[in-house]
């Protein structure tokens, strides 16, 4: 098995982080232990971003997560945490 991702937050991540209701918070956690194992797994629905080379996203609900993946390294930085209005301007 291949050795697991490191999951890094930017700073403005965590502070998205932060403000999400306690239900999407858990969703997150739980979404990060999975993708950390494999960034790109079936389970959780990713979607690659359209115009962006290695930009990904989950759904939540009405919540996304951005995330990148920097495989020569192995980390998976996670770059917008917010409310789908608003997750998708200045990426």
């Amino acid at each position: 098995m291949a050795a697991p991702y490191r999951v890094e937050l930017t700073k403005s991540a965590q502070k998205e982080y932060g403000c999400l209701p306690a239900a999407v918070q858990k969703r997150v956690v739980e979404a990060l232990k999975i993708l950390a194992q494999s960034p790109f797994t079936e389970l959780l629905k990713i979607k690659k971003l359209k115009g962006a080379d290695s930009l990904y996203r989950i759904r939540f609900g009405d919540y996304r997560l951005v995330y990148e993946i920097r495989q020569n390294v192995l980390i998976l930085l996670v770059i917008k945490i917010g409310h789908r209005k608003e997750v998708y301007r200045s990426l």
